[in-house]
């Protein structure tokens, strides 16, 4: 990857996991020998805000944050998130995304319903489009708070980052008593 820059969007809602996945896939990089460069914002501090990570890496990177329009990778924790980020991607950009939806308040209040064909609409944007069920392949982990981690997996895969980098940054990022469910939903992911 001489000199060129990988950018990666993490987004979703509070709460999903997607602050430790950005913390993991930041160490896995720097591990395989990457300057990163990481930053999150947060829509609302509480659980069900919207939240987007943006991690970038390369032999040189100056800034944290992707510009519009250049995002390589966009990992979604969540389908109306996801869609509501795709203008950070390239034309040519990857798009893993959680087959999952949280009902914002306005929807759960009943002003707003939540959108329809979300599925189809990044299906029609992007070719490179992995759509995974990280809450069953996590539940089938053995937690299925572990979804952060199994989508983690499932991106890994589309990164030239070795497998060991990536065991040694769950290591020392994920607490001892939730590692083992969360390295098996790691390669659960991986393997999807």
């Amino acid at each position: 990857m001489s000199g060129q820059i990988k950018n990666i969007l993490l987004v979703g809602v509070g709460g999903q996991g997607i602050l430790l996945a950005s913390e993991i896939l930041s160490e896995a990089a720097m591990l395989a020998g990457f300057d990163v460069k990481k930053s999150e914002i947060h829509g609302m501090s509480q659980r069900g805000g919207s939240v987007v990570s943006h991690v970038r890496y390369g032999t040189e990177v100056f800034s944290p944050i992707v510009p519009e329009g250049e995002g390589d990778i966009l990992f979604g924790f969540e389908l109306m998130e996801t869609c509501r980020s795709l203008p950070l991607l390239k034309p040519s950009g990857t798009v893993v995304a959680n087959d999952l939806q949280i009902s914002p308040p306005s929807v759960l209040m009943g002003q707003e319903l939540y959108p329809e064909g979300l599925v189809e609409r990044i299906k029609a944007q992007f070719t490179d489009f992995l759509l995974v069920d990280g809450q069953k392949i996590a539940a089938d982990s053995g937690n299925v708070k572990a979804a952060n981690t199994v989508l983690l997996g499932a991106v890994s895969k589309r990164l030239s980052i070795a497998e060991e980098f990536w065991m040694k940054a769950l290591e020392k990022m994920v607490p001892a008593k939730a590692l083992e469910v969360n390295k098996r939903a790691f390669r659960m992911g991986r393997e999807f």
